[in-house]
């Protein structure tokens, strides 16, 4: 057996939803994304929905759920629609933050922008908002921040095209850079496209992915176009502050953000690889009754899916 973390994907993020009908029409409707999986699962009281972006000028537009990037997974607990108590963790709330935001890029961000508005959205941040002129926040029906940025790719005036925009990054806050970095690109392969330092607000941003070899180093125009990347965001000092607790993964309660999976070309060898060199596991694949998954857990204890990339090798009947 072999594996080749170059051949590697991050598939998908992972959000707890109260209502699914309101975040698939939300999701759908606001954004231009389509269901293109999903999985009931009765016995455990829950389902799964996979939303990507699919039109003619997607980045991966027609392929097998597990060979894409940029994928959103959306978990559903049965009955938490009508429990009038059940809420989810954001992520960006003290003292449970730790998950940011996803972020989606479009090839015309004030029109889009402006037709969400009319559309009655709900905003944490406008374009108009602050210093920051170029992106802006929008909240999801469970309060989840997405954010929008602009594609950088040639913008037509007064016309938006849903098939053009890209789920470019889910963000994460890391307590220590040197470590986190460490983790996703020694162990899981990742590489690191772009680092955005902010001295002002003394924060620094790092964006990993697997891009292949078409890509160009730090450069925000061919970021901003792609697809699948991971942002972690270190605000300076939490490394060596005594009295900082660590980030809440969401797994933990209160629960929201679950996980962000990589699917690989192998997946007992990917497995293999990372048993040598040391991970954490939170899950092997022999526990449990799920033998076709794998979770890692990564240095502040975020957990990371591992599954088979069903267009390389089939091993899961999903």
């Amino acid at each position: 057996m072999s594996t080749d973390p170059a051949t590697y994907k991050l598939n998908h993020t992972m959000l707890r939803v109260k209502d699914p009908k309101k975040s698939l029409e939300f999701y759908q409707t606001s954004f231009g994304m389509k269901l293109i999986r999903q999985l009931d699962f009765p016995e455990n009281q829950f389902s799964l929905y996979f939303l990507a972006f699919d039109g003619a000028r997607a980045a991966n537009a027609g392929r097998e759920w597990t060979d894409r990037e940029g994928v959103l997974e959306l978990t559903h607990n049965y009955g938490t629609e009508n429990d009038a108590s059940y809420t989810v963790s954001n992520g960006n709330t003290d003292p449970h933050r730790g998950f940011g935001h996803l972020c989606v890029s479009v090839d015309n961000v004030e029109l889009f922008c402006d037709t969400l508005a009319d559309k009655g959205a709900r905003f944490q941040k406008k374009l108009s908002d602050g210093r920051q002129k170029d992106i802006a926040f929008v909240l999801d029906p469970d309060n989840y921040w997405v954010e929008v940025i602009s594609s950088r790719a040639a913008k037509t005036e007064g016309v938006t095209d849903p098939s053009a925009y890209r789920m470019n990054h889910s963000m994460i806050r890391v307590r220590d850079p040197v470590k986190a970095l460490a983790f996703y690109k020694d162990t899981l392969g990742m590489t690191l496209i772009r680092t955005a330092e902010h001295a002002n607000a003394k924060f620094t941003l790092y964006f990993l992915g697997y891009p292949g070899k078409d890509y160009v180093e730090n450069s925000a125009e061919g970021c901003h176009n792609m697809e699948g990347l991971l942002e972690l965001t270190w605000n300076w000092g939490t490394e060596s502050d005594p009295d900082f607790k660590g980030y809440h993964n969401g797994n933990d309660q209160p629960q929201g953000f679950g996980h962000i999976c990589i699917s690989v070309d192998d997946l007992d060898a990917a497995c293999a690889r990372f048993e040598s060199l040391g991970v954490n596991w939170k899950k092997r694949l022999t526990d449990g009754r799920m033998k076709n998954v794998a979770f890692i857990l990564d240095e502040d204890n975020y957990w990371v899916e591992v599954i088979q990339n069903e267009a390389i090798k089939s091993k899961a009947q999903w």
